[in-house]
């Protein structure tokens, strides 16, 4: 049995690396392709439980490699797109997914201390947290408006992304928010790209020890992620980037290292916590809990093993996104950056008409074309965050 173990987390850091360098191609499809043929499989649930596991956390390290080279997010480094693409273009694309990756890291250790309290305390406090949801995403998102340098165009933007928002989830499209995450800030940011016929420069690779945080920044990350990411683990209608946004307002926004490092810290501890919420509440917040859900139901040994592949798989997955990290950096700037970008665009449309049809791809287009009006209008793009915020809002309104 652990030989099969130990085989299923390999397989899954495989897979999830695959996935991960994939644009488009989410965590939740794959897990869900697996439960759909998981009859024709004859391994212990918990072996599968272990490649879950290992796949979807090697996939969110791994995802934020053509987040941040290419411009292609997924639903959760969506976010990473806009401080990413700015290191990018000044020749600090290799320092943007370390920072990235070393959030990543900070998030397992945040994990560590949030699983008991999750375990203990958790089950007697659900039922109220619920409440104080609605005033905190309400005070985030009028904050994000109040701060910005043009407040009415910046309120006139969030409340369009949030009627795009509410329009993709009601139409009950099978990945409503590929097409609008994928128009809001990828496709946006690579047709800029391609309008400005934009060069990379070579790449800076500095060492790993060179690129180290500070202290400072390092506790500014694990406290925001503590602060933000909790609630969004088991709380519906939330996720890593409303935690991410909510977190944004406690460290500076504009240091774009530690953006990136609360992004890193925030995908983590939602998707790892999703699986501590299993155990405690029998909630799934993510896909890949509601994957293992639909396998067995959690024990404490099941969710000891489910912990300890997630400090694993994160400790192999840093180091090979920061081998691929290395390989995309010697030769970005040596490829065409219009013709990888009009690339990207292109697949990026043929997954959304895939895996969303054509009501998907007009979400899609209208996304896109926020996407830019944003850009051109000189606002945050964390505006376009209304997206999901303002759906959350009207989730938690209390009747």
């Amino acid at each position: 049995m652990i030989i099969e173990l130990i085989i299923a987390l390999f397989l899954g850091i495989i897979i999830g690396s695959i996935t991960g360098l994939l644009p488009g191609l989410h965590i939740n499809l794959v897990s869900a392709i697996l439960i759909s043929l998981s009859f024709l499989i004859v391994f212990p649930p918990l072996i599968l439980v272990v490649f879950i596991a290992s796949m979807s956390i090697t996939h969110t390290f791994l995802a934020f490699i053509p987040s941040i080279f290419l411009g292609a997010p997924d639903e959760d480094t969506s976010l990473s797109v806009l401080p990413g693409h700015q290191l990018l273009i000044s020749g600090k694309g290799y320092e943007a997914l370390v920072s990235s990756l070393t959030g990543c890291m900070i998030g397992v250790l945040a994990v560590l201390l949030l699983a008991p309290l999750f375990i203990f305390f958790l089950p007697e406090i659900f039922s109220y947290l619920k409440f104080v949801m609605f005033l905190i995403l309400v005070l985030a998102s009028s904050y994000m408006i109040i701060r910005s340098e043009n407040k009415l165009v910046s309120l006139i933007i969030f409340i369009l992304a949030g009627f795009l928002g509410l329009s993709s989830l009601s139409l009950n499209l099978k990945d409503s928010l590929l097409p609008l995450l994928s128009g809001l800030f990828g496709s946006s940011s690579l047709i800029t790209s391609i309008a400005k016929e934009q060069k990379l420069p070579e790449q800076i690779i500095s060492r790993l020890k060179e690129l180290k945080p500070k202290v400072k920044e390092i506790s500014d990350v694990f406290l925001a992620s503590l602060v933000s990411s909790p609630l969004c683990s088991f709380l519906p209608a939330l996720g890593s980037s409303q935690a991410a946004v909510i977190g944004s307002d406690i460290i500076e926004e504009k240091n774009q290292k530690k953006f990136l490092m609360l992004l890193g810290s925030v995908n983590i501890i939602v998707l790892a916590l999703s699986f501590v919420t299993l155990y405690s509440i029998g909630k799934s917040r993510t896909g890949a809990a509601a994957a293992v859900s639909k396998l067995i139901e959690i024990s404490f040994p099941d969710l000891i093993i489910i912990l300890a592949v997630i400090i694993i798989a994160s400790f192999f997955s840093f180091f090979i996104a920061v081998f691929i990290g290395k390989f995309f950096s010697r030769n970005i700037s040596k490829i065409n950056y219009k013709i990888i970008s009009v690339l990207v665009l292109i697949f990026l449309s043929l997954i959304v008409l895939l895996f969303s049809g054509l009501l998907g791809f007009l979400i899609f287009l209208v996304s896109t074309f926020l996407g830019l009006a944003t850009i051109y209008a000189g606002v945050r793009r964390t505006n376009l965050m209304g997206s999901l915020m303002l759906t959350s809002i009207l989730f938690y309104l209390p009747l």
